[in-house]
Parts: C-alpha cells; sequence; structure tokens
C-alpha cells in the first residue's frame, strides 16, 4: 500500500493529526494494534484530561469540541497548591488569566471519541485517511527517497514520512534509533471519580504532601444525586497504590476521606478505579529520515502540570502546519529542512516546561527537612509575588 504518510498510533493525537492534514491532497495511512470497536468507542480509563485556552480553540478548528457533550465539559476557574499540612495554599483564580475560566476538565476517553468521529467526517467528505485496526509495526525504514513500514501481518506501507503517535514509550520512536531521557519516578497514580459533601468550587488541587501526592480536579457533578464530583489521583510507591486499589469501595472510600485530612467530608466511590506508572520522557531528537515524534512519543510529562495532551496539540499543529505549508509549495514533506523546523519549534515550546516540571517534582516529592522547609518557604514566596501568579495563570490557560 502506498500514502504520502504513515501515522502509528491511533489515540488523540494521532487521530487529530490525520484530520489536521485531511483535505490538503494526502493520502493518509494510520496504523493502530487496538481493534476498531476500541478505537471507534473507547471506555472510561479514569484520566481527565485538563485542556488550556488555546488547546480548545485547535479543538475546535478541527471540529473536535463539537463532538463532547457540554454537560461532560467541566470548567477548571481556580488552582491552588498545598504543601503538607499546612492550612496555607497558592492559588491562581481564573481572574488573573483574563478568561471566565483557567480551562477545561474533559475525559481523555471522550476526547479519544471526540477525535475518531471529528476524522470521520472529515473522511466521508474527503476520502484521503485509512485507517488499519488491530495491525501491529514490526519494522521501520527511511532513506533519502522513502519509508516503509512493515507490518506483523505481512502488509508493507511505502510513504513519505513516518509519525509516531504510540505512547511515551514508542517503539516506533527506537526502531529509528531515537533513544529518549526518561525518568522513572518509582511511583504510580491511582485515578478515579468520587463524590464528596464539600463543594469544590471549581478549584482543582495539587497537595504535595509528605510521603503521598494527591490531586484534586473539578468535575460536573453527580448527573444521579447532584453531588459534588471530582477525579481523585492518588501518587504512591507502586506497592501501596496496587494495595489500596484492591480495598472494597466502602474501605477504599474511608481510606481516601482520611488522605485529605476529611477536608471533602464523606466521600464515595464513583467509577472504576485505574493505575498508571508515573514514568515522563524526552527524547533526544523529535525528528530523523523521514520520520518525526508527536505526543507523548515526543514529550511524555508528568502529570503535575497537567500539559501533557496540551502539549500533543501544540506539537501536531506545528507539524501539521509545516507539512500543508511544504505541500502547498510543492516541496518534499518528508524533507529535512521541513521536519527540522518543527522539531526547533517544539523543543523551544515544551523544553523549559518539561525541565521546570522535573525540578517541581524532585523538591516537591522530596521529604527531606531541608526539602519541606523550602517548599514552605517558595509556596509563601509565591503566594505574594503577583507576576509570578499572572505567569502561573498564562500557563495554565495555555
Amino acid at each position: 500500500m502506498e500514502a504520502d504518510i504513515v501515522i502509528v498510533g491511533a489515540g488523540p493525537v494521532g487521530l487529530s493529526l490525520a484530520r489536521s492534514l485531511s483535505g490538503a491532497g494526502l493520502r493518509i495511512v494510520v496504523v493502530e494494534q487496538q481493534r476498531l470497536a476500541d478505537i471507534g468507542e473507547p471506555q472510561f480509563d479514569g484520566r481527565e484530561i485538563a485542556l488550556t485556552q488555546k488547546s480548545v480553540r485547535l479543538m475546535r478548528k478541527l471540529g473536535l469540541w463539537d463532538f463532547i457533550d457540554p454537560d461532560a465539559r467541566a470548567p477548571l476557574c481556580r488552582a491552588k497548591v498545598l504543601n503538607g499540612a499546612s492550612p496555607g495554599a497558592l492559588e491562581i483564580g481564573h481572574e488573573l488569566s483574563g478568561h471566565s475560566e483557567l480551562g477545561w476538565l474533559v475525559s481523555n476517553h471522550l476526547i479519544r471519541k471526540a477525535a475518531y468521529d471529528a476524522l470521520q467526517g472529515s473522511v466521508a467528505q474527503h476520502d484521503d485517511v485509512t485507517l488499519l485496526a488491530a495491525e501491529k509495526v514490526s519494522g521501520v525504514r527511511t532513506d533519502d527517497a522513502f519509508a516503509s513500514v512493515t507490518l506483523e501481518s505481512g502488509k508493507v506501507l511505502a510513504a513519505r514520512l513516518v509519525v509516531a503517535a504510540d505512547s511515551r514509550f514508542s517503539s516506533t520512536r527506537k526502531m529509528m534509533g531515537i533513544s529518549a531521557d526518561m525518568h522513572d519516578f518509582g511511583k504510580a497514580m491511582l485515578v478515579c471519580r468520587m463524590t464528596h459533601e464539600t463543594p469544590h468550587g471549581h478549584t482543582a488541587w495539587e497537595w504535595f504532601g509528605y510521603a503521598q501526592t494527591l490531586a484534586l480536579l473539578p468535575m460536573n457533578a453527580d448527573p444521579a444525586t447532584n453531588a459534588p464530583q471530582s477525579s481523585v489521583v492518588l501518587t504512591l510507591p507502586v506497592g501501596e497504590v496496587n494495595e489500596i486499589a484492591a480495598l472494597d469501595p466502602d474501605a477504599f472510600a474511608r481510606h481516601i476521606e482520611r488522605r485529605f485530612m476529611r477536608r471533602l467530608g464523606a466521600m464515595k466511590l464513583a467509577s472504576t478505579r485505574h493505575v498508571y506508572p508515573l514514568v515522563s520522557v524526552y527524547p533526544q531528537r523529535f525528528v530523523a529520515k523521514r520520520f518525526a515524534a508527536v505526543g507523548d512519543a515526543a514529550v511524555g510529562m508528568h502529570p503535575v502540570t497537567a500539559h501533557g495532551f496540551n502539549f500533543g496539540l501544540l506539537g501536531l499543529e506545528t507539524l501539521g502546519n509545516q507539512i500543508i505549508e511544504a505541500q502547498r509549495s510543492g516541496i518534499d514533506i518528508g524533507a529535512a529542512s521541513v521536519l527540522r523546523r518543527y522539531e526547533d519549534q517544539h523543543r523551544r515550546a515544551t523544553r523549559p516546561l518539561y525541565l521546570a516540571t522535573r525540578f517541581i517534582t524532585d523538591v516537591y516529592t522530596n521529604n527531606t527537612a531541608p526539602a519541606r522547609l523550602a517548599r514552605g518557604i517558595m509556596l509563601r514566596a509565591a503566594s505574594r509575588l503577583m507576576p509570578f501568579r499572572r505567569a502561573i495563570a498564562a500557563s495554565l490557560t495555555g
């Protein structure tokens, strides 16, 4: 099979990239190892995605936003950072951003579904994207003239450009010989939805406790009971997380109440529970000969700054713009100059925050006495610095 572009990975970034390129006169093939039913009807996976204002604008442009039920979009109006048992917090309100909300919270599986539906609508109009489901890539080869992707089924796809969008542990990136700075935090995140007595006021919490990290993402009220509802994220060593995840629902709820020091009142489990390893990834290169990486395959962020999928959208926009401009100008879309411009722009946009996030997690998850003292000092100082608080607000809105 021949194509102009082969995209490996039909997650929200891979599907959105295909959608952004559809209609530009290119033949696109998307390869995904999941079954078509799983791509078209993804199930709840526990992850709630914090979308910046800029990301929402791009999702509107691509047609994704309209496929998400307005009742499933939860406004994020405030954010606060807590340290240990201290009642004080660094608070960032939407008024510092110039918007009526800092951003929006939407379930990952709904974004995946919206990306699939938006792509199907574009394919119906342009007939230029082929989705190969239940197929796994076994090899990638590129040279000055073309690229080829071999599938385990024996199919060979010829293309001018191969794009990896197949997770932070990208096997496609590894096949191209690109190494990555991978940091395993030795911990795991347990994520689920819970209802609680105390209203959240559409405020997100990042709570750096001692020997634990808690996050609270404010969702819309539970449709059945109208009780306040949030996504709870608990980060602990892997063994502890697995033990807590195995508790029966009532015991689990009481356990989480205690970890939140009952600041939310009585809590109740409202969804399935999911556990994810905590690993950040930053490749040495985003591109190679006739190859580019996007999404988590390019930048796998620690979730503390909530920029993972936002960087994915930013990367696909940058790469998509370079490809479309090259196509319109009659330039080879796989040319080194085209890919280098993408890499330079995306590295400048992501590297500073990636490094800052590593610093934050190193300091705020360190439980030594000097680190605890430094954390308190930094939070108190940040609370008094309006330019710093405005900068955080600007980052949260994108």
